[in-house]
């Protein structure tokens, strides 16, 4: 463009310099200004076409690699929630086994007790009886 604009500038000053300046050897020039002004323009819009398309591969390398995340994290938090059930389960099992052995344990204590409460009364009646035996026994009353 410069080599153009040189030439123009050449000509421009043969042009007030010669009398029998051909215009015509402006016009060509001109044409010549068109045509490097359209290859301009077409590499201008085959760059910003090329941006352009660097632009949307990347973007969709952005989004594969977005992507393969949220499916890692997916995994990473699917493991985790097994995990968890697992756990959970393991707990609600330890604390049914739990439960299981307090009731036997208070059935059990609950059965002493009643056996120990009925063995008391017996013995209390036992020791009742016998000392009533005893005063009737020592009173030697005839009827």
């Amino acid at each position: 463009m410069e080599a153009l604009f040189s030439q123009l500038a050449f000509l421009a000053d043969q042009a007030l310099d010669d009398k029998n300046f051909d215009p015509s050897r402006i016009e060509q020039l001109l044409c010549l200004f068109e045509q490097e002004t359209y290859a301009s323009w077409a590499a201008a819009e085959a760059e910003h076409l090329k941006a352009a398309d660097d632009a949307e591969d990347a973007m969709k390398d952005a989004e594969n690699q977005l992507e393969s995340l949220m499916e890692a994290a997916m995994a990473d938090f699917s493991r985790f929630e097994d995990a968890a059930d697992v756990s959970a389960a393991e707990e609600l099992s330890s604390l049914e086994r739990a439960a299981d052995a307090t009731r036997k344990v208070g059935k059990s204590l609950g059965a002493a007790a009643a056996s120990a409460s009925k063995r008391y009364m017996d013995a209390a009646m036992a020791s009742a009886m016998a000392a009533m035996r005893a005063a009737f026994a020592s009173s030697k009353v005839h009827p």
